[in-house]
């Protein structure tokens, strides 16, 4: 069942077929799909910005490029991902409304890093039965997302997967499409030696490092999902449902209001890998630990799984989920927008004149 335009119709992977029929008897329920399109096609309509051409039921979502006449340069920018094994913890508790959400995350802050806008989400759902609530649940938190990132969700794919993934199983991954101007773009060749690095929190592990989370605190702790765990103040599945962070908006504002040199998302390969990817080769950041302190979650982790510091860091954000490199006389007015907008950030690092690399320094703070 294909969303172009808007909510998912049928596709030409998927017919239509009486029920009954020989399709549904192999376990493709095409009734089941039009369920899911009604009750999910009110959040995706709520997410479209006026560029968004046409309805519901068409084979392509369609986006009016016509405003991009007012730029000078438009650089069209574009992302792909999914949330990784996050979703067995959903599947597991049996909550779906957030890991729609964490796919946008990834997708959006992906994006933004160069400076370019979000202009519209395409997804795609495989699950092993086409449950319609359970779909609409997922597409509900992908266009709640949407809305929060400014992005429109255009377009999707539902498919049913009988026999190649069990009933109460899904996945799901997208991609989204940008817009920077082109002499606007961050990136490593703005960066220079004085410049200080700013984190900005993570709400939690976001949607990286769960198959090291899963195999640590439910295979080798033995710890159930529904219990409560004191050091988190909740139980462990809520923990670990927290919904990545959307910086887009947030950051972007950042970005027209102040100057930015470059910005990493920080996912999977950790904080120092990934802000080396928007450094040049003539500078090193040196970051300081004992600038913040890692949320509970990221401790429990690394004592139960025995896991060694330079190995944890490489795996999890570690309570930072965006590092933006910045001039000095930047941060206060950044700091003062971020805040605004609900986002704690501190300087956790300065640039130095090096190669390229990226060194932590210090302990987190006790």
């Amino acid at each position: 069942m294909s969303q172009s335009g808007d909510p998912r119709e049928r596709s030409e992977h998927q017919p239509p077929r009486r029920a009954g029929s020989a399709y549904a008897k192999a376990g493709v329920d095409i009734e089941a799909g039009d369920r899911a399109v009604k009750l999910m096609s009110a959040s995706v309509k709520a997410t479209h910005r006026p560029e968004v051409v046409g309805g519901i039921g068409g084979f392509a979502g369609l986006f009016d490029a016509s405003a991009f006449k007012s730029y000078r340069r438009p650089l069209l920018a574009t992302s792909t991902d999914g949330v990784g094994t996050k979703v067995a913890i959903a599947q597991a508790v049996g909550k779906h409304d957030t890991i729609g959400w964490d796919l946008v995350g990834m997708l959006v802050d992906d994006l933004v890093v160069v400076g370019a806008e979000p202009l519209f989400v395409t997804d795609y759902i495989a699950c092993g039965s086409l449950v319609p609530e359970r779909i609409a649940a997922i597409v509900s938190g992908i266009a709640a997302a949407c809305t929060a990132a400014g992005a429109s969700l255009l377009g999707g794919e539902t498919a049913e997967h009988p026999g190649l993934l069990a009933a109460d199983e899904y996945d799901l991954a997208g991609a989204t499409t940008g817009v920077v101007e082109a002499d606007e773009m961050l990136g490593p060749d703005r960066v220079v030696a004085g410049d200080v690095v700013l984190a900005l929190a993570s709400s939690g592990l976001h949607s990286n490092g769960y198959s090291l989370v899963r195999s640590v605190l439910l295979q080798q702790a033995g710890l159930r999902l529904d219990a409560y765990v004191p050091e988190l103040g909740r139980t462990l599945g809520e923990e670990l449902l927290e919904p990545t962070r959307v910086y887009a908006a947030d950051v972007l504002a950042v970005v027209r209001a102040t100057e930015v040199h470059s910005m990493s998302h920080i996912t999977g390969g950790g904080l120092a890998n990934n802000l080396a990817r928007v450094l040049p080769a003539t500078v090193t950041a040196r970051l300081d630990r004992a600038t913040w302190n890692p949320a509970p979650v990221f401790g429990l982790v690394q004592r139960l799984g025995d896991i060694s510091q330079p190995d944890i860091e490489a795996t999890l954000n570690m309570g930072v989920g965006m590092a933006m490199v910045l001039p000095p006389a930047s941060v206060d007015a950044a700091q003062r927008i971020l805040t605004e907008r609900g986002i704690a950030s501190w300087v956790c690092g300065e640039i130095h004149f090096g190669d390229g690399s990226v060194r932590l320094d210090g302990v987190h703070q006790a």
